[in-house]
């Protein structure tokens, strides 16, 4: 029982964590230029993704607890992020290096996240299994925003 609640806990944070990267790449999508269509396409697929896990996420959730206790809200570190984030646009503007860069920083952290979950014990062999899917995933996306960055100059 103990460890059921501490999985629900820790598949209602990768919830969360997924929600932030679709609310920052959709910001992110925003702040482009019409000709950055590669960059575009990468973001929309990301958040694509995300939706993808987030149901999958929330099925396992409410496969082990109560339907209600899935989060369906963003995380508050996210959401601070995010407010750095127009915070220093206003400052340094919305150029594609940045933004690439800013992309990047969250997906860090949702891999971190990932491995984070991945390094407990106790989840089953069936969700690590699909955690392992969804971080393989996550970390081909980071690797594509990475090198788009470093293709760009500052």
């Amino acid at each position: 029982m103990e460890n059921t609640k501490a999985t629900v806990e820790i598949l209602n944070d990768l919830v969360q964590i997924n929600n932030d990267r679709i609310s920052g790449f959709e910001k992110a999508l925003k702040d482009l230029k019409e000709q950055d269509a590669d960059i575009r396409y990468l973001f929309t697929n990301c958040i694509g993704q995300s939706h993808e896990f987030k149901m999958e996420l929330a099925t396992e959730v409410q496969a082990l607890s109560n339907p209600k206790d899935v989060e369906n809200t963003t995380s508050v570190s996210g959401t601070l992020h995010r407010t750095w984030l127009d915070l220093k646009a206003k400052f340094t503007g919305h150029n594609t290096h940045s933004i690439l860069e800013e992309c990047e920083f969250g997906e860090d952290a949702i891999l971190k996240a990932y491995n984070s979950a991945l390094a407990e014990e106790y989840i089953p062999a069936y969700i690590r299994e699909m955690l392992t899917k969804h971080n393989a995933i996550l970390q081909k996306a980071h690797d594509e925003v990475k090198a788009m960055r470093d293709a760009i100059a500052n």
